[in-house]
């Protein structure tokens, strides 16, 4: 057990005279916030570009979801997908970065709503904001660990083909993922230099792949096959139903561009640097994938065996088709799959600081335990030991249907959205230009950038939650829809029985500051939050 001395909690209460002093600028930034600084700040923009581009890693969700995208536009979904989300990505992180420029904290869209929103519904406001950040999160995670999975039980299909491919192995196969990256976060020091690795790996292998599998690959298709081919395997008669549901894939390429933001507190200058790291990521993540989806496409043989491979992954089908042997096309699924595996890490850390800052605001039950620091590991191990197990649980859905992928990836998305919709709207309302701007302002494209943010999260919560296939059966049913609603009636039961008396919100933070600066003095006014 950790004492009060290790805790995460940052009530106002516990700021006195001697928390103030000593401060250098960023830590004096957030007390003005309202909180303690409790983790180091030992990332640099490097590292978390690193952790930032290791979970979002396009090129990487593009080939693990290409068992979406393959049935529902092939090769012109991928190719002109990536250029329209990579469009909307831009808009996302220049909303993101406005924001996280202006109010650097780790809490990210929480703390931005809590603090923009109108004060009489800022506390509910922030409140579901921080439920939905945290659950997109974990549908993340656990997206990344299903995919991971499915890529091992593939190489396992591929070298034996004998075997008799169950739902369940992919199950141990996510399982065993999860518990293997919970680990790596368990040591606070090591994670900038995890940062750095995660980066590296993905880049490398990217240009292992890149380079290695046109070279090998017998014959190459034509531009017209790579840039005008449509498929839909998908039962929909409408192509257009069948390129939305599809994009599902490429969205999930550009997930995530918040992660830079949970880690203000522990990087020096993060007004500066977190945007730097967030549209950093959009950069490289639209160049990498961009390019592989090129590559890979011409180097394809047959569409239709992609579609229909007895591994389960398109992707590792096509490594094979391209290579023409199995040990060749499993060494380059291994690189995949290293490249998931740090990007499992990279969102174990991101959920794990998004439910550590949300409980130090008690959004969440049991918030004093899950809201502290572990001072021998430097990462608060509680929250991220109960989010890795949630992790766990959602991964039951597998069980129950063969397409739990695109649900889990389709509620990854939208509520991920919903979170950073909630904070632009408050933005909106308030007004962009009575709010203290960082350095990162985009002024008026910043407004047209919202206003896409917006639309697209209205377009994803209703198209994402269509069927991928049909007819429609109980294995390949959508069941987002049925996520979205357990997870409304999860945060409305916690809100009345619990966190309508216990949120701390803006209004409680201020007025604890306003109590320190009487007991200690006009000197520490410019702490305040106006």
């Amino acid at each position: 057990m950790t004492d009060e001395s290790e805790t995460g909690l940052t009530h106002m209460g516990t700021l006195d005279d001697s928390d103030l002093k000593g401060l250098d600028a960023d830590a004096l930034k957030l007390a003005e916030m309202g909180y303690k600084q409790d983790l180091a700040r030992k990332y640099t923009v490097l590292s978390v570009l690193g952790v930032g581009f290791s979970l979002t890693n396009s090129w990487f969700g593009i080939s693990a979801a290409l068992v979406t995208g393959i049935n529902s536009g092939g090769p012109v979904l991928i190719i002109y997908g990536i250029i329209l989300i990579a469009l909307v990505s831009v808009c996302v992180g220049i909303s993101l970065s406005e924001l996280a420029s202006a109010y650097p904290n780790s809490g990210g869209q929480y703390f931005w709503t809590n603090e923009l929103a109108p004060r009489r519904y800022a506390n509910f406001a922030s409140y579901l904001t921080g439920w939905f950040a945290w659950a997109g999160s974990i549908f993340t995670s656990a997206s990344i660990a299903l995919a991971v999975g499915s890529a091992g039980v593939g190489c396992w299909v591929l070298s034996h083909p004998d075997f008799t491919f169950k739902s369940w192995h992919v199950f141990v196969g996510y399982q065993v993922v999860n518990i293997f990256a919970f680990f790596f976060n368990c040591y606070g020091r090591t994670l900038p230099l995890l940062g750095h690795i995660s980066l590296w790996t993905s880049l490398i292998s990217f240009f292992i792949i890149l380079v290695t599998v046109p070279v090998k690959a017998p014959t190459h298709q034509h531009a017209k096959f790579v840039f005008a081919n449509f498929v839909n395997n998908t039962g929909w008669s409408q192509n257009g139903i069948a390129f939305i549901v599809g994009l599902i894939n490429t969205n999930w390429a550009f997930a995530c561009l918040d992660c830079a933001t949970h880690l203000s507190e522990e990087i020096h200058n993060p007004e500066k640097m977190i945007p730097l790291a967030i549209m950093g990521t959009v950069a490289i993540g639209f160049v990498t994938a961009w390019t592989f989806s090129i590559a890979m496409f011409f180097s394809m043989t047959n569409v239709d065996d992609l579609s229909r491979t007895p591994t389960g992954v398109p992707i590792l089908a096509l490594f094979y088709q391209a290579l023409g042997s199995k040990g060749g096309a499993v060494a380059l699924e291994a690189l995949v799959m290293a490249t998931g595996i740090f990007c499992l890490v990279s969102s174990h850390t991101w959920q794990s600081r998004l439910c550590w800052s949300f409980a130090r605001d008690r959004g969440i039950p049991f918030s004093s335990y899950f809201a502290t620091v572990d001072r021998s590991t430097g990462v608060p191990i509680r929250a991220h030991f109960m989010s890795c197990v949630i992790v766990a649980i959602v991964g039951c859905l597998y069980l129950g249907s063969t397409t739990a992928l695109g649900s889990v990836i389709a509620a990854c998305i939208a509520t991920l959205y919903i979170s950073y919709s909630i904070p632009v709207v408050c933005l909106l309302i308030r007004g962009r230009n009575n709010i203290p701007h960082g350095p990162f302002w985009m002024g008026p494209f910043g407004l047209v950038s919202n206003i896409v943010l917006l639309v697209w999260t209205c377009f994803t919560l209703i198209m994402y939650s269509f069927p991928t296939l049909k007819p429609v059966k109980a294995d390949n049913m959508n069941y987002v829809s049925a996520v979205y609603g357990v997870l409304v009636l999860i945060i409305s039961l916690d809100w009345f029985l619990r966190g309508r008396r216990q949120y701390r919100g803006q209004a409680q933070r201020h007025d604890e500051m306003a109590i320190m600066v009487e007991q200690n003095g006009p000197g520490h006014a410019r702490y305040v939050v106006h």
